[in-house]
């Protein structure tokens, strides 16, 4: 991250803000999100042991965010991803925050 420019992460039903050089690790099955500040960019770097093929997870997402997917492609592809979107209350609530 640059500048100063920070990542909010939701592990569980906890929200934190994870600086440059932190390290967070995601237990199997643990609700998680993460989103760079407002306005800014992030370099996050993602680590999946084991895992499945998520590279085209990860391009649909920036489709997405370009507008040039619609979000339901998201929701269809969870089982192809192994992602699942769940509710959260601490993520909606800092979220709203920024």
């Amino acid at each position: 991250m640059n500048g100063g420019a920070y990542v909010l992460a939701l592990t569980g039903d906890s929200v934190i803000t994870a600086d440059e050089g932190d390290f967070l690790l995601v237990p199997p099955g643990l609700p998680h999100a993460f989103a760079a500040e407002p306005d800014a960019g992030a370099d996050v770097l993602i680590i999946i042991t084991p895992g499945v093929e998520r590279f085209d997870y990860f391009r649909l997402l920036d489709r997405v965010r370009k507008g040039t997917a619609d979000p339901q492609e998201l929701l269809d592809s969870q089982e192809r991803f192994d992602n699942f979107f769940v509710e959260s209350a601490a993520w909606r609530r800092a979220r709203q925050r920024y």
